[in-house]
């Protein structure tokens, strides 16, 4: 079916197949919708997604939720401002394992293989002091992914690291870090840290599928040892909170005797 619905331009269609029936902007749905993409095994039911997302999420108007293919649910909201926030917050797990979610504008067919993007924030450690701002921390992070600016620049600054918003292709593997040459021509290795990051393979680094579905792990037969796996629960990131910031901006003396002065005014 699916193919047919992709070669119909080149078939010959009979009188009831050809054109005849023209939609109607008023007849389409004038919901906001949302495509996930579980990325469990096991089988999910609507009602223990709708279970786990309702106090998260916290919607104006609750939602609406339905099967539109194996492990792909589709969220329907009455509030644009709902969607928006559950975007912007950012990667969402079910049963530990990553949910890929995306906008869903009810006008082309849902394709399967675009859902793969999740955004994460990225914490980006061992940068040298004197190049220690969110301008370089970007620039790093351009070889993982799409870098998006976050609607507060306050949130990137976290004292001895800077986090970097950034969209990931999940059937890639997480970067570790990333070599930079500073300005005496010395190399020097920055390391990546995952905020909320859920199940992730260790030994090929991408968050598809558990450790024991890895093509590398099952070609060994078993024989692997941990010790060998590239990566390693180091990749995730503590919990940031604002309360954690290490930094205080003062003012000059007399610029504050000042300003009390004309406060007293």
């Amino acid at each position: 079916m699916e193919d047919l619905s992709k070669r119909w331009k080149s078939l010959s269609l009979s009188e009831k197949e050809g054109p005849g029936l023209a939609l109607k902007s008023n007849q389409a749905s004038t919901e906001f919708s949302m495509v996930a993409r579980f990325l469990t095994k096991r089988p999910i039911n609507l009602e223990a997604i709708a279970n786990t997302f309702n106090p998260l999420w916290r919607t104006k108007s609750g939602f609406r939720l339905k099967f539109i293919g194996d492990h792909l649910v589709l969220f329907s909201f009455d509030s644009k401002e709902d969607v928006d926030r559950i975007l912007a917050a950012e990667p969402w797990s079910f049963d530990k394992h990553i949910m890929v979610v995306s906008r869903y504008d009810n006008k082309v067919a849902i394709d399967c293989s675009e859902i793969a993007t999740v955004a994460f924030w990225v914490q980006v450690h061992d940068i040298p002091i004197r190049f220690r701002n969110k301008e370089v921390a970007e620039q790093i992070c351009e070889a993982m992914g799409s870098v998006r600016q976050p609607e507060n620049p306050n949130e990137c600054d976290g004292g001895s690291f800077i986090r970097v918003r950034v969209a990931l292709n999940i059937s890639l593997p997480l970067c570790r870090g990333r070599l930079i040459t500073l300005d005496n021509d010395e190399v020097h290795w920055v390391s990546f840290r995952y905020e909320r990051l859920p199940n992730v393979c260790y030994w090929c680094g991408c968050l598809t599928h558990p450790d024991k579905d890895c093509e590398k792990w099952i070609e060994s037969e078993g024989s692997l040892s941990k010790e060998e796996q590239p990566f390693g629960p180091w990749l995730r990131a503590a919990p940031f909170t604002a309360s954690r910031k290490g930094f205080l901006s003062v003012p000059g003396f007399y610029a504050q005797r000042k300003a009390g002065k004309h406060a007293q005014n």
